[in-house]
């Protein structure tokens, strides 16, 4: 009687130790494969890394809203190990302040009724408008989040189940027609709220004013699901699956960036660094798309198509330590222009910054103290720019710090500059350097486009066996929960 054949998994590289490749290696290693993730930086979380400056402020560098947090619990429950052993978060109420030009401030509750009051309160838009508008958003989210976000749409398959047919058939009858802000105008009178939802564009980097109308389904993110606070902070997701991944014998080598994706009859062979050459017969590229194809691929096509895609926007971030606290912030707060449409136009059309921006805050010692000393504050500061074309980004950097001083300061009553007392600037080169982003876009391609999802590169190649891809850059998108649906992605097609 013959034995059983005993099937071995093969071995898989991970090129980058981003939030997206954490998460396919530590699936693809409870699923019985031996990976290997190799990083160019010396340790990992990619944006999602962190830093003090000194006086004793911590600061999360990149991301920093955190929703659907069941997509990294579901990586722990699928290695049938308790998420709350590595990971653990709170759901935040109130999510956002808002603070408008005219002077106006709103509080976005987390319940939805409770947000719709506050808005008609403070805005005098009716109620049951803002109620409706959101419970159409989760409609709409529903119906089409489990064939747009969670499978692969480069395969036939896909398109050939009812679930499918039926999300396609959704999208009239929920007013998903058009832009995003051709359906927030028609939706609300007052143009605060319309600038409110407008803004969702910017989760992944994208212009309300082209962006398709689909997109108005990500407020049900935040007020039908959550939005959360990692305790510890965004880089504490970072840290519990690096910490997964270490317990099933992932290997790690820090401060060895790949030089080269090998190949041989269109099937991917290994990888080459300055250290050594390595066998694998499956790759994963966490690397922005146009880096691997460019640097990692430089003797195979590329698809100039997809490449060529517009980028998504970048961010220039001011890290400062500031010395007092402002009881009127919270962990997120928005100081909105007076002209939205002029700022996204100066961004996508002109390639530079408007002279009236947005600014976003990120206070994480409300929620964590420690992360500054007593009394202060560490804000994380961050505004909208163009991904990086060789504008003069130390004109620009200048010009938008003098733009945010007089912004914030206006907005909270008393002169911020001299309250810092620590300071990191991160502008889009230097997001492209450290990242290898291509031009410091955050989101990769942009959504500007009612196709996009579709124009994005998906989680395989076409052309080259054993090569897939994961990451902000590629199906489903930027931002951390679809980083991480782009590794589940991966890893069910290696299987």
């Amino acid at each position: 009687m013959s034995k059983p054949k005993i099937r071995i998994k093969p071995p898989v590289a991970v090129i980058g130790a981003g939030v997206a490749g954490l998460a396919a290696a530590a699936r693809l290693a409870v699923a019985g494969h031996a990976v290997t993730v190799f990083e160019a930086g010396p340790s990992f979380g990619g944006k999602m890394h962190q830093f003090e400056l000194p006086g004793g402020y911590r600061f999360d560098a990149g991301p920093s809203l955190f929703t659907l947090p069941q997509l990294v619990d579901d990586v722990f429950r699928l290695a049938r190990r308790p998420p709350a052993d590595y990971f653990r978060y709170k759901r935040l109420d109130p999510i956002t302040n808002y603070f408008f030009a005219d002077g106006t401030r709103l509080a976005a509750w987390a319940e939805a009724d409770k947000f719709a009051a506050e808005v008609e309160e403070k805005l005098g838009a009716p109620a049951a408008t803002v109620t409706q508008f959101l419970a159409r958003s989760g409609r709409a989210y529903d119906a089409t989040a489990g064939t747009f976000l969670h499978k692969s749409l480069h395969k036939a398959g896909t398109y050939f189940s009812p679930e499918t047919l039926k999300a396609v058939g959704a999208l009239p009858a929920l007013g998903l027609l058009g832009t995003m802000h051709q359906r927030h105008a028609k939706a609300f009178a007052d143009p605060r709220l319309v600038q409110l939802f407008d803004r969702y564009a910017t989760y992944n980097g994208s212009d309300p004013y082209q962006a398709p109308a689909t997109l108005s389904m990500i407020p049900h993110l935040e007020h039908g699901i959550g939005a959360f606070y990692p305790v510890g902070g965004i880089y504490a997701i970072a840290e519990s699956l690096h910490r997964l991944a270490t317990e099933f014998g992932v290997k790690f080598r820090f401060n060895e960036p790949v030089e080269e994706i090998l190949v041989a009859d269109k099937h991917v062979t290994g990888l080459r660094t300055a250290q050594d050459v390595y066998d694998f017969g499956r790759v994963v590229s966490n690397m922005d798309v146009v880096p691997t194809y460019r640097r990692l691929l430089p003797t195979q096509p590329a698809p100039e198509r997809t490449l060529a895609q517009p980028r998504s926007s970048s961010a220039l971030i001011f890290y400062w330590g500031i010395a007092r606290e402002f009881p009127e912030l919270d962990l997120h707060n928005i100081f909105f222009s007076s002209d939205y449409q002029q700022e996204f136009k100066a961004i996508f059309e002109g390639k530079t910054v408007a002279d009236d921006v947005t600014v976003y805050v990120n206070v994480t010692s409300k929620k964590t103290p420690a992360d500054a000393p007593a009394g202060h504050e560490n804000w994380f500061v961050m505004v909208n720019v163009p991904h990086d074309e060789g504008q003069d980004w130390d004109a620009l950097t200048q010009k938008t710090r003098r733009l945010v001083l007089a912004r914030l300061s206006g907005a909270l009553g008393t002169p911020i500059e001299p309250l810092i007392r620590a300071e990191k600037i991160w502008t889009p080169p230097g997001i492209a350097a450290d990242t290898s982003s291509s031009g410091g876009a955050l989101y990769g391609s942009s959504s500007n486009n009612p196709l996009a999802a579709f124009l994005r590169h998906p989680n395989f190649s076409g052309r080259l066996d054993g090569l897939y891809f994961c990451g902000g850059s590629v199906h489903p998108g930027g931002g951390i929960p679809l980083c991480l649906l782009s590794a589940k992605i991966v890893a069910e097609l290696i299987g």
